[in-house]
């Protein structure tokens, strides 16, 4: 048995078997970790948000699982990009309309994640996501625009979702309806500046951005709560995803200079390509953050 091996322990998820860290927070606590415990990790500022939002027993795909997903300490990055809407429209399903900022020009996000203190334990993510309008919904389009300019409700169907833990894919994949496979992923974000890299499946570049880190301003627990609901579907029925996101320490830049967005030959860059972006208008990094991921509950749309 390798040395890796023996640092790691299988667990089942609908079926699926993964390997996870051995006495990791996943392996000890299977998605109830007691929040006193979590207080006493110096990297966790506190624990306030999550003592309001208590935890449920649930079904799901990957079998009995409790939510939300708690991301006890994290960090994130989001590049927003201007898009035709008519490129938008082709990787959209038909039910979902995009979000306009202008007649013909939509938004298009990459975005990175890095979750140190998390109940599935510490893994990192990429996306690549388009801003939609809201299922169903019949109001001003300009409303909607606001909310999700503002940060504070964004509407999205994610085209990829890279990880780089295998727990993460499964339940992503399987119990969200998420696009995720697993990869060498890479993503550091301080107060001075901010990376990722994505690579192919043969080591190579699938996407890598690096940028300086706009001035971050530290907000107390609770201050500034943003809302993400993300729409799959699975087969014939579509699920829509809650994520609330605490955010601790923020920062934008509005037309941002300096970055660097490297496309390179994979799934992520083919799917940027695809929606033929045109400029940034924003680099939204949050240096400090914690979240809540609930599980998908279906809904109806047109």
């Amino acid at each position: 048995m390798t040395a890796a091996a023996t640092d790691t322990v299988e667990v089942d998820l609908g079926g699926r078997t993964v390997r996870i860290p051995r006495d990791g927070l996943y392996d000890r606590y299977r998605m109830d970790t007691p929040l006193d415990e979590i207080a006493a990790d110096p990297r966790v500022r506190d624990v306030d948000f999550f003592r309001a939002l208590p935890k449920a027993r649930v079904d799901s795909p990957i079998g009995p699982t409790r939510t939300p997903n708690f991301y006890y300490a994290m960090s994130s990055a989001r590049l927003t990009m201007l898009a035709p809407t008519r490129a938008i429209r082709r990787r959209l399903p038909e039910e979902l309309t995009p979000l306009e900022v202008a007649p013909g020009l939509g938004l298009v996000s990459v975005m990175f994640f890095r979750y140190d203190v998390c109940d599935i334990d510490f893994y990192t993510e990429a996306a690549v996501g388009v801003a939609v309008r809201p299922a169903r919904h019949g109001g001003p389009g300009v409303a909607d625009l606001a909310s999700a300019l503002g940060g504070d409700h964004l509407h999205s169907y994610v085209l990829s979702l890279p990880v780089n833990t295998e727990i993460a894919q499964v339940r992503g994949h399987d119990g969200y309806g998420f696009p995720k496979w697993v990869t060498d992923l890479d993503v550091d974000i301080t107060a001075a500046s901010t990376s990722a890299r994505v690579a192919t499946a043969d080591g190579g570049v699938d996407l890598a951005f690096s940028a300086r880190t706009p001035r971050q301003r530290a907000h107390a627990s609770g201050a500034k709560v943003s809302t993400l609901t993300s729409y799959t579907r699975r087969g014939n029925a579509w699920f829509a995803t809650l994520n609330q996101t605490n955010v601790l320490a923020t920062g934008t830049s509005p037309f941002p200079r300096g970055i660097d967005l490297t496309l390179g030959e994979g799934r992520m860059s083919d799917d940027v390509r695809s929606l033929r972006p045109i400029r940034a208008i924003a680099l939204d990094v949050n240096t400090g953050a914690q979240a809540a991921l609930h599980m998908p509950v279906p809904i109806s749309v047109r």
